[in-house]
């Protein structure tokens, strides 16, 4: 949570908007370049909302010119923010972000099936969270756990998945301990993260109040895990780490620094399950001082290049991937053509780009050049109220 984020402790009113964009100016569209259409994919949309509000949405995205369609909007309770979805596409799991649960002081977890002739979503059921206002959610790679991250609870915890889909209570729980030097956003723990490894030995959790990640020996078939007894990694005082996201070779990792507004480059020891720095380099352009907060980090699919976040200065930071060190080379910075971008994805063929942006209630697409990495806006803009999450899946419809 930022300052920028202040509504993340409010239930939003919400109303029904709609498309508004189309591609514009297309020069740096994929069709130009390869000569030939993509496929479809679709794109579930997690925001911030009231209870009875329309809050989880669904939109067919046009791989070769961006365009969103948009084909429906759910119920998913209050603030479902953060969005998983399994590998079969069968299942919607959102994290609800509120600080209270049938009288417990914890968020919660709602899972969902999906309709594969409509994209609809019918509730399966809901489990308790272990702590107040999970803000973020991933499944491990056999689909058999749902890893959940509770910033205002501090803790993080394991729940695990029948095989109908629908979630068990938490079997696994951490309370994270400890504080750092930002005295207005680190008094005390915040866990904002937690992934599986690629090869699903461990999970991660980033800690922003401790700059601090922590680790996690995996046993999801058995709906348990063993804490390392070390951190796997800890940052810069003060830096605030956010999120983490490997490397397709699974030997990297890079982690974006909320409070610093930076990127880590990491290097990855599968068998220990821990982290080396690499370096770490600047998310903003030089000079620029006004207030800034880091949010989301992904790998392009080809593994050549990172994309990143900034809150404040509201761009896209795009670096150029060293492919014999792993290391960090700055290629530009793009305006999300909104306020305060959350959450962004890019499809699955690394042709399209994909940000949230929060407080303007809107997302953006744009082409991504796969030679060098740059980003060129498609022109559509599309009105949603308050998104944060974005996952972006095959067209199982098509």
């Amino acid at each position: 949570m930022t300052d920028f984020t202040a509504s993340r402790r409010h239930f939003l009113k919400l109303t029904g908007l709609t498309l508004v964009g189309l591609p514009l100016g297309l020069s740096g569209c994929a069709s130009a370049l390869t000569g030939r259409s993509r496929p479809d994919y679709l794109v579930y949309v997690g925001t911030y909302a009231k209870a009875e509000a329309d809050s989880i949405f669904l939109y067919r995205l046009n791989a070769t010119t961006g365009a969103l369609t948009r084909l429906r909007a759910e119920k998913g309770g209050p603030n479902p923010a953060f969005l998983a979805i399994d590998s079969k596409q069968e299942h919607l799991y959102a994290a609800n972000e509120v600080d209270e649960f049938q009288g417990a002081k914890s968020g919660y977890v709602s899972a969902f099936a999906i309709d594969r002739r409509t994209g609809g979503l019918t509730a399966l059921n809901q489990q308790p969270s272990a702590g107040g206002g999970p803000c973020y959610l991933s499944l491990d790679g056999s689909g058999r756990a749902a890893l959940v991250a509770n910033y205002g609870g501090g803790s993080v915890s394991l729940l695990p998945i029948a095989p109908d889909g629908t979630l068990r209570p938490p079997s696994a729980t951490d309370q994270h301990r400890g504080s750092g030097p930002n005295k207005n956003r680190q008094t005390e723990a915040h866990a904002h993260c937690i992934i599986p490894d690629p090869a699903g030995r461990f999970a991660f959790a980033v800690d922003l109040g401790t700059d601090q990640v922590l680790g996690y020996r995996l046993d999801a078939g058995a709906g348990q895990w063993t804490p390392l007894p070390a951190p796997a990694f800890t940052t810069q005082p003060g830096a605030g780490p956010r999120h983490l996201t490997f490397h397709p070779n699974g030997r990297w990792a890079y982690l974006i620094n909320e409070l610093t507004s930076s990127v880590t480059a990491l290097a990855y020891d599968a068998a220990a399950g821990t982290f080396r720095e690499l370096h770490t380099v600047p998310a903003l352009p030089a000079g620029f001082t006004a207030p800034n907060t880091c949010a989301d980090i992904h790998v392009h699919p080809n593994g050549r290049f990172v994309y990143a976040t900034n809150r404040g200065h509201d761009s896209l930071a795009v670096f150029a991937v060293a492919p014999d060190s792993g290391r960090l080379t700055l290629v530009e910075h793009v305006s999300t053509q909104g306020k305060t971008p959350r959450n962004f994805a890019i499809d699955p063929s690394g042709a399209i780009l994909l940000v949230a942006n929060q407080n303007s209630n809107n997302i953006v697409t744009y082409t991504i050049n796969a030679q060098t990495g740059r980003l060129t806006p498609t022109g559509v803009v599309v009105e949603v109220p308050a998104p944060v999450c974005l996952q972006v899946v095959p067209d199982f419809m098509a």
